[in-house]
């Protein structure tokens, strides 16, 4: 499989690189003029993130947009590092045959050079999940058509827990939906081992939270599922909406920052991460007995 289709983060890049034009107030003709390119076809690749640019080509970019903040530099040669061909998660050639779409791709991509993933979920987080539960997911999605494919499918759900434990861990903060709890999924051993991890993974890492929604809530800001903030070294972050068949990736000031609000609003709705935990004490105390 090659590189991440017009890699996400090339995408990125390329948006900051329209910003910064458009803040020095230059047209695609004159930039692509000055900066040596041919015409506006060439800028137009680069800044819908299908063309690539050098650490050299930046240079140029930001003596032509008029770029003196060492900050500014600093970030957008960081956002370049993510974008480079070689920036891609092993995962996606140790599991290719069970990447079956563009969107799952592009989420292991992110999800490999993400710094931080704050969530609302209302299924216990791939990246918490014990084998077994894992594989009762896997199994009731009748998605997969033979066992090899959905024990490799698992596999691969849990070889992404690993950026849990790398150097510079993913900080983890995860609302979960009480109900997420109490849904007893692949029987009751599997369901108290389940629990009884989400408490050993948020005590023995720092960089983990959990909070949970209680029912009692009502109505909240999640009621139309699911969703992701992944968070980067450089650049905004991305907003990531799960459906049945697709992930749509939202990067957009204005999408990412309402469901920014959102999980804000869903935080204080939450049990603290003490709290939390009782609950899930007394949850494993009750489950299925």
């Amino acid at each position: 499989m090659a590189e991440a289709r017009p890699n996400v983060h090339r995408r990125r890049l390329g948006s900051a690189l329209r910003s910064l034009r458009t803040a020095a107030g230059l047209g695609m003709e004159e930039a692509a003029d000055r900066l040596g390119l041919a015409g506006k076809p060439a800028l137009s690749k680069i800044e819908n993130g299908k063309q690539r640019v050098s650490g050299l080509g930046l240079t140029a970019f930001f003596e032509i947009y008029g770029v003196d903040s060492d900050e500014t530099r600093t970030k957008i040669k960081a956002m370049a590092s993510l974008a480079a061909p070689g920036k891609r998660t092993n995962l996606l050639d140790e599991y290719k045959e069970v990447i079956q779409t563009d969107e799952f791709e592009d989420f292991l991509h992110l999800e490999g050079m993400a710094s931080k993933a704050e969530s609302y979920l209302t299924m216990v987080p791939g990246l918490l999940q014990t084998r077994e539960y894992a594989a009762s997911v896997v199994e009731r999605s009748q998605q997969w058509p033979s066992k090899r494919e959905m024990t490799r499918f698992v596999d691969l759900r849990i070889a992404r827990q690993a950026v849990l434990a790398r150097e510079a861990p993913l900080h983890v903060s995860c609302v979960l939906d009480e109900a997420a709890l109490r849904r007893v999924v692949g029987g009751p051993e599997v369901m108290r081992a389940q629990l009884q991890r989400l408490l050993d993974v948020t005590e023995e890492y720092a960089h983990v939270e959990l909070q949970v929604l209680p029912l009692g809530v009502g109505a909240h800001a999640g009621m139309n599922g699911s969703f992701r903030l992944l968070h980067f070294p450089a650049g905004p972050p991305v907003a990531v909406v799960e459906t049945m068949t697709t992930s749509l990736y939202l990067e957009e000031d204005g999408d990412v920052g309402r469901y920014e609000s959102a999980l804000e609003f869903l935080r204080a709705q939450s049990l603290d991460g003490p709290a939390s935990r009782r609950l899930i004490h007394e949850l494993i105390k009750d489950c299925c007995t």
